[in-house]
């Protein structure tokens, strides 16, 4: 069980707080609680703000913001201006975090050196997570994980306090939908967050991904989704190949987390 206590008094120890943001349930609990603690002057939400991001993804986290007073600052972020970004290897979340830490580094030199936090949970250090060297190198905090707090202990917190997405699925950056070796672009990007925003519209609930292979698309969904996704798939296929893919393919096996890592031989 997590423990309110405990985190309030690991924001008690600091300053002012620098926290990256996503609307996530991580760090949406963060910004919730550091803000109860030090106050909307001394913690900072910074939102990064790039193609990468989904449009309903800044809509929550910014709606999240207003409803908990949370002082939030989006920052564009230019990650797609590196090509080892764009490049998309195994390794691509390493220099989209790079960048986000980087400005929000400079930023907190300008703030007289505020700690740097993010909303790493203990489950996540088991995870393929190439972007927590930027992190490291950024001498940046993570609360959840120094407290122990797994993702379970996180949503059982949001839901005391009240925090709407407790139990929404994860959503990581429209970039890890892309496979590996297929170059990152904002037009790509789009691709797949109008793809998601589509069959959201036709009711998908829970975890969704639309997986970008180039030419075609593979849908990833929870099996009880399946039905639903049959009964509109004459739609679906006219509207995929209206965004751009020439082809769209439902995954039988469902949804998947780490389903575009390279499987080692």
């Amino acid at each position: 069980m997590s423990d309110h206590g405990a985190l309030e008094r690991w924001f008690g120890g600091a300053d002012r707080v620098l926290l990256g943001y996503s609307g996530g349930v991580d760090s949406a609990l963060l910004a919730v609680v550091g803000t109860r603690v030090l106050g909307p002057k001394r913690l900072t939400a910074v939102l990064g703000r790039s193609a990468s991001l989904a449009d309903s993804q800044r809509h929550q986290a910014i709606a999240l913001a207003e409803r908990f007073g949370i002082a939030l600052v989006e920052l564009d972020t230019e990650e797609l201006r590196d090509p080892d970004y764009r490049a998309n290897q195994p390794n691509r979340y390493y220099f989209c975090k790079r960048e986000l830490w980087d400005r929000l580094g400079r930023l907190a030199a300008d703030l007289g050196g505020p700690w740097l936090v993010d909303g790493t949970n203990a489950d996540d250090l088991e995870e393929h997570r190439p972007g927590a060297r930027a992190g490291v190198e950024r001498a940046v905090r993570s609360p959840l994980a120094e407290l122990g707090w797994t993702k379970l202990a996180v949503r059982e917190a949001a839901r005391a306090l009240g925090i709407p997405i407790w139990d929404a699925p994860a959503a990581p950056c429209l970039a890890s939908r892309i496979r590996y070796g297929v170059e990152v672009t904002p037009e790509r990007l789009r691709q797949v967050d109008r793809g998601e925003a589509f069959l959201r519209g036709l009711g998908v609930a829970g975890d969704l991904r639309v997986r970008h292979h180039g030419h075609r698309a593979r849908i990833e969904v929870n099996p009880e989704m399946f039905a639903l996704l049959t009964n509109h798939r004459p739609a679906i296929d006219s509207a995929f190949q209206e965004i751009g893919f020439l082809a769209v393919d439902i995954d039988p096996a469902g949804y998947r987390r780490g389903s575009l890592l390279p499987i080692a031989s």
